[in-house]
């Protein structure tokens, strides 16, 4: 339904996302006046405005209109030209200014103002440079007003209008009528798919060659979103083809002008790049030839080595005992540029950073440890005593990419490298190759590297297969811990990896007291058992808090996926109550006390860190995928959330932000990469081979601390373990390294 009438004034307004709330003055409404709530981006108090939009019941403020789209007016009388400007929509504006420059120009005063605008200087109060910044704010809200309604034609939501409108400004329209298709490479939220719909309606033929490079394009990008950083030229001429719906030969023609063009890079005439992502591995080959350069004429001479040694004693007083290999592994950190350090669960890699990193601090070399998650890195720095960042935190992300809005800026780079000795990175199987390229710009020769990891677990959720392509150099110094000491109480929990990690069925017998198996089938049997297990039995017998009881699924969908099993745990352990406030997101209701999870990469989201008497201590921008907390406020007049994540980090999130957070009652195994929890449940009952994999359960089975339950088939715990089907990844980085290390 249509509604005409004036913007009164806001009560809520963000100008990251283009969402409002303001007072709505309309005669064709019983009280004269309403709130509207929605993307109102290009509305400013005062407009006149023809509403489209439904009218909805709130809860708590009454009648509403969502706003689906709207018409900005112009003013149709002095009265509501004084209105506009008195409000304030004008910076510089005030009530008594317009009410003197409406008396001078009268019905004609928006043309001057658009036209004319030097003509404001004739009116007492208002300078030259005062009429000229008029003149711009005027032409500036009149582009964004007509660009809104451009899109809107094209069938755009407000909101993704108003995402287009600020990273193309005037360029838009031509955009649009040319190629759309740079949408989906340059705009979040915009896929190939939505930007073909807009070239179709611009007119743009099903041959296009702009078209046919959109979806080349998306087919790369699919590919990495898969974990692989390049593609077969006969695969991506296939799925570009059926994509397009185009013969193979229309798309194949494209292929050549594109790598001309400097869009992809195609190896071995047959692997095929995105430019970006050839340069992101070459690059990181090229760094890591440097640092490994930099100590390979520097052998480990008699006083080092019996510094080590002290070293390795005096710890040993202390009550930590390093084997022959962990006493290796520290000599070829010192010896080395670079060396890689893998092991399972339980086999003393923790032990040996803490030694290397003593050796280090002897030296008085400066040390920065870091993990890829904020969950990781607080592991680190409590199993090492020593301070651990995220990646991004160390080397200080400042917000997005002015081109690609998915892509960092971090100020510490080639031209501002950090200024440490040592660098140690701790879960480096989760470390993906845009990340580890960035890493590696921001280390100059002659900083140590030491890469820490367990390469039987998952890839990183990004492209790459960094840590297993540096083993499979065979290029760098590398120690494997094979012996397990973690034991204490004679737990089974590390044992048990260890036999799925080699293949060996796991000992089900719960003699150890921290591992179980519970033979479930039907889904009604196994959510009443894990609502009792994290509500009642896991806090009574074991001492650890519901909340830090974390069920991990393989994967999102059925029963046993995530979403089924959020939507029934947070209906038993976190009900609504009167009082506690909520915010519904599409079918997902986050409630004060809900466990959440961050699910995208965001570097412009602001957070802050409470200090004493809730005044903010640290303030800075990004987060990250993964990361995890709890809503502890809810607005529901404003519409936002907080949520305070584990590293004590604070983030209000408007209600359109809402799309990248869901809730972690239950989250995949592939996201609880990096952490460890007291208390582990894995519901497993039924999958596809493809996914139920042995890498899979080990991963899952590592995250737990002090406990993990099985609740499921024992059939599929034994195909799990036999299905050694981890999809190979293609990347790259193993051959650029062999083409930049010499011989």
């Amino acid at each position: 339904m249509k509604y005409k009438g004036y913007v009164e004034y806001y009560t809520y307004r963000n100008p990251e996302n283009g969402y409002g709330i303001f007072n709505f003055v309309c005669d064709e409404l019983e009280d004269g006046e309403i709130k509207c709530v929605g993307i109102t981006a290009g509305i400013d108090p005062g407009d006149l405005v023809e509403l489209e939009g439904e009218m909805v019941m709130h809860p708590t403020y009454g009648m509403q209109i969502k706003v689906s789209s709207f018409l900005v007016l112009p003013p149709e009388d002095k009265l509501s030209t004084e209105r506009y400007l008195a409000s304030g929509a004008i910076k510089g504006v005030g009530a008594a200014l317009a009410s003197r420059i409406v008396k001078k120009f009268g019905n004609d005063t928006f043309r001057i103002m658009e036209e004319e605008p030097e003509r404001l200087a004739e009116i007492k109060g208002i300078s030259e440079r005062m009429a000229r910044e008029i003149g711009v704010q005027i032409l500036e809200k009149r582009e964004l007003r007509e660009a809104m309604i451009y899109l809107s034609t094209l069938g755009i939501s407000n909101s993704v209008a108003l995402r287009i409108y600020e990273r193309y400004k005037a360029d838009l329209y031509q955009i649009m009528k040319e190629n759309p298709y740079r949408l989906a490479e340059d705009i979040r939220g915009i896929g190939f798919k939505t930007a073909d719909e807009i070239g179709a309606k611009a007119g743009i033929s099903l041959s296009s060659l702009k078209r046919i490079r959109g979806g080349i394009l998306h087919c790369l990008k699919e590919a990495l979103t898969e974990g692989h950083t390049y593609a077969d030229k006969e695969d991506l001429l296939s799925d570009a083809a059926t994509l397009l719906s185009l013969n193979r030969e229309s798309v194949s023609e494209e292929i050549v002008p594109m790598m001309m063009d400097g869009l992809i890079v195609i190896k071995d005439g047959e692997r095929v790049f995105l430019k970006s992502v050839y340069l992101a591995e070459l690059q990181a080959a090229g760094r890591l030839r440097d640092l490994k350069e930099a100590f390979s004429d520097r052998p480990l001479n008699g006083p080092e080595k019996a510094k080590v040694l002290a070293v390795v004693e005096e710890i040993k007083e202390e009550g930590t005992v390093l084997d022959e290999v962990q006493t290796e592994a520290v000599l070829e950190a010192v010896k080395n540029g670079i060396l890689i350090l893998t092991g399972g669960p339980g086999t003393g890699k923790t032990s040996t950073i803490r030694a290397i990193i003593r050796y280090f601090d002897s030296q008085s070399q400066i040390v920065a440890l870091c993990a890829p998650t904020g969950r990781a890195a607080k592991r680190m720095e409590e199993a090492t005593g020593y301070n651990a960042k995220t990646i991004h935190r160390l080397l200080e992300v400042n917000g997005a990419s002015e081109q690609d809005e998915d892509v960092p800026v971090f100020n510490r780079n080639e031209m501002n490298p950090l200024e440490v000795d040592v660098v140690i990175v701790d879960e480096m199987s989760m470390v993906d190759t845009f990340l580890f390229s960035a890493l590696l710009r921001a280390l100059m020769p002659g900083t140590r590297l030491i890469l820490s990891g367990d390469a039987a677990q998952l890839p990183s959720v990004g492209p790459g297969n960094v840590l297993k392509d540096l083993i499979a150099s065979k290029l760098f110094a590398g120690v494997t811990l094979e012996t397990i000491y973690r034991q204490s109480g004679g737990g089974d929990i590390v044992l048990n990896a260890d036999r799925i990690r080699r293949g060996t069925f796991p000992d089900l017998s719960a003699k150890g007291g921290d591992f179980f198996f519970v033979e479930r089938s039907r889904a009604s049997d196994i959510y009443r058992d894990l609502v009792l297990l994290i509500r009642e039995k896991i806090p009574a017998k074991f001492h650890i808090d519901p909340f830090s009881v974390q069920v991990l699924s393989p994967t999102k969908v059925g029963n046993f996926g995530t979403a089924a099993l959020n939507e029934m745990l947070q209906a038993s352990l976190n009900p609504p109550e009167k009082g506690k406030g909520e915010l519904k997101r599409g079918e997902t209701i986050f409630r004060v006390g809900d466990k959440v999870m961050q699910t995208k990469n965001n570097y412009n989201v602001k957070w802050i860190v409470k200090g004493i008497n809730g005044i903010t201590g640290e303030e800075g921008e990004g987060i990250f995928n993964g990361d995890t907390g709890s809503v502890t406020g809810v607005n529901a007049f404003e519409k936002t959330l907080t949520v305070c994540f584990d590293d004590h980090r604070e983030v209000e999130y408007a209600k359109e932000m809402l799309e990248e957070l869901e809730l972690a009652y239950a989250i995949t195994i592939h996201k609880s990469q990096g952490s460890e929890y007291p208390a582990v449940i894995l519901p497993l009952v039924d999958g596809p081979r493809m996914l139920f994999t042995r890498n899979l359960l080990y991963t899952a089975v590592s995250r737990g601390s002090s406990l993990v339950m099985i609740l499921g088939r024992l059939g599929c715990v034994e195909n799990m373990v036999a299905t050694d089907g981890e999809q190979k990844r293609r990347t790259g980085l193993k051959e650029r390294l062999k083409e930049v290390f010499p011989g």
